[in-house]
């Protein structure tokens, strides 16, 4: 394997999976017209809070009898407040197949101490959705986004399920068709497939949900930042956005940016084809290639937006260096900075294919993923 550098280089060399790169257009004077140093509950305040609400409604297509909040605390934030406000009412089912589905088990079983039964699946696997009891509540994630795998449709989500289904989608959201009908919380944060600004999370609600906030009350406390109701009614102005605690309107002008981009290039058709573009050029590539592979074990279950790989090579002792290695080597030539696998994941790279990246970029780094695997491979072999 020749070890001369690739001639072209990407344009731009983020790949990180959180914060994920900015859309293409994006530049700083986009967010010129933000209302900096205005109370978000002044006019201008409500009406972009409630803009960007109306806007993720428009492209995710979100029905019009669901609820969309801005909550606190990004994604984490968003899955603790359902999961402290919803649950209790009946057992749960929780899933976990990567390292925030296995938190939100933790979260469960041994904080709201709640009669729960664990379902989980190793990296690169996934747990067959269709063995869950839907009698019970259902707490999972689409996207894995530590693993790298996802669920392959909501067909085997029964419509006429007792309990609910809360769905982490934050690195699905805007890159995955999500099937409103099936869930009935979802949670996501800007950060991700838009490409705005950490810190805020997003709590979408069905009808259903909403009526089990207002016919049930949690044995537990209540935080204050987690409350939705008053008097046993939902508190409607969140859903309008009058936020539970101060927003920061910078960031609100950042995701406003991002959607409106969105909405130009064709709504969210056009998002999921970017990200299906990008992934389709990174498992085309290992496809080629007997030294790397996709985590994700099933085609069917391969994320477009979290791409995470593993090295196969025999030549390689302590897979974990070997991929450190590899992606320090990109980052110091500016090629592709912060694609090492999660901290708990298996070791290996993660490489963000959502939306707001450029095929042409994914293109362009993946000549130096070669370069950079040779080199180190080279390093091995000089060092035995």
């Amino acid at each position: 394997m020749a070890l001369t550098k690739p001639a072209a280089r990407p344009e731009n060399p983020r790949f990180s999976s959180g914060p994920c790169t900015k859309p293409p257009t994006w530049n700083l004077a986009a967010l010129g017209d933000a209302p900096l140093g205005r109370s978000h509950r002044a006019a201008v305040g409500k009406a972009k809070l409630k803009e960007a609400i109306d806007l993720t409604a428009e492209i995710l297509g979100v029905p019009s009898d669901y609820r969309i909040g801005i909550v606190p605390a990004s994604d984490t934030g968003a899955v603790e407040m359902a999961m402290w406000s919803l649950l209790g009412e009946r057992p749960v089912e929780m899933v976990a197949w990567e390292s925030f589905g296995a938190g939100w088990v933790t979260d469960v079983v041994k904080q709201l101490k709640i009669e729960a039964t664990a379902h989980t699946a190793d990296y690169g696997d996934i747990v067959d959705m269709s063995s869950l009891n839907y009698d019970n509540d259902v707490v999972f994630t689409w996207n894995g986004t530590t693993s790298g795998v996802r669920v392959p449709s909501g067909e085997v989500i029964p419509s006429d399920r007792k309990g609910l289904t809360i769905c982490d989608a934050t690195s699905a959201a805007f890159a995955q068709d999500l099937p409103w009908d099936k869930l009935d919380v979802v949670t996501f944060s800007w950060q991700k497939v838009m490409g705005g600004e950490a810190a805020h999370g997003m709590l979408i609600l069905s009808p259903r949900a909403v009526e089990r906030l207002e016919s049930y009350t949690p044995a537990w406390p209540m935080p204050k930042i987690f409350r939705m109701t008053k008097g046993g009614k939902l508190i409607e102005g969140i859903f309008r956005g009058e936020t539970i605690n101060t927003p920061s309107m910078l960031a609100v002008e950042d995701y406003l940016f991002a959607l409106k981009w969105a909405k130009s290039i064709g709504g969210l058709d056009a998002l999921i084809h970017r990200a299906d573009a990008n992934a389709r050029a990174v498992w085309n590539f290992c496809a080629s290639r007997d030294w790397i592979a996709n985590l994700a074990n099933d085609k069917a279950t391969r994320s477009n937006t979290s791409v995470c790989l593993k090295f196969t090579d025999d030549r390689i002792t302590d897979g974990a260096a070997f991929a450190k290695a590899v992606a320090k080597r990109l980052e110091a030539e500016n090629i592709a900075l912060d694609i090492g696998a999660y901290r708990d994941a298996p070791a290996g790279l993660r490489i963000w294919c959502g939306a707001t990246v450029e095929t042409a970029d994914i293109e362009a780094m993946l000549p130096w993923l070669e370069w950079a695997f040779a080199a180190e491979i080279e390093a091995l072999s000089d060092a035995a």
